[in-house]
Parts: C-alpha cells; structure tokens; sequence
C-alpha cells in the first residue's frame, strides 16, 4: 500500500498553526533534525522514516505516537482533541471574540473616522 505523506504534511501543517508551533520548537520537542521536520512538513522527502522519529513527532504535536503512522498508513483518524472541554471552550470562545470583533467594527464604521480616537 502507498504511503500518504501528503496526508502527513497536510496533518503536521495544520497541527503546527493550532499550537502556534514553529518548525525549530517541533524539533526540539521531538528531539529531530529541523531538516526532518522540514521535509516532514512540506513533503520534500517522502521516504521510509523510524517509527521512533514519527512516534516522537507525534507525540511533540500532543497526539498519540501512532497517529502520524496512522495517517501515513491511510487510516482514518479521529481528532484526539474532538472531546476536550477546555478546547471545545476555547472555540467558543474565539467566535465569541470574532462577533465582538465584528460588533465593534460595524459601531466604529457608523460613528465615523473620527471615532475613538485620542
């Protein structure tokens, strides 16, 4: 069967702007080369890799250490994070801060130019 390191690309980079992560900061986390995760990342190597160093990967980016293999495998995977309250709040909460947002962009547009400001 043909790995999918699209998928593991696709997965890391998604990951990466959840957390707020850089490449240098995964690395270290999972104690590999920036170069891996580069290459990881941005699928420039599609090449056989350790289980350790996808296990390690993975569990850097707060996911089982199966995960990626998972993904690269074909599998279907669940989002681990799906049913954490703290981050099922934290959605919430950042659509509430969006329509906020929105609200006080919509005020400050009919007030005019001048508007709060010093």
């Amino acid at each position: 069967m043909a790995k999918d390191w699209d998928a593991v690309a696709e997965a890391i980079k998604t990951r990466l702007a959840e957390l707020d992560m850089t490449q240098a900061e995964l690395a270290t986390r999972a104690g590999v080369a920036l170069m891996t995760v580069r290459e990881l990342q941005h699928n420039l190597q599609p090449r056989r890799r350790s289980p350790r160093t996808l296990a390690a990967v993975s569990e850097a980016l707060g996911w089982p250490g199966d995960h990626i293999a998972r993904i690269l495998d074909g599998d279907q995977v669940d989002d681990p994070d799906a049913d954490d309250p703290v981050l099922v709040e934290l959605d919430a909460l950042r659509a509430d801060v969006s329509a906020l947002v929105r609200r006080i962009d919509s005020i400050e547009r009919r007030l005019g130019p001048d508007a709060g400001g010093a």
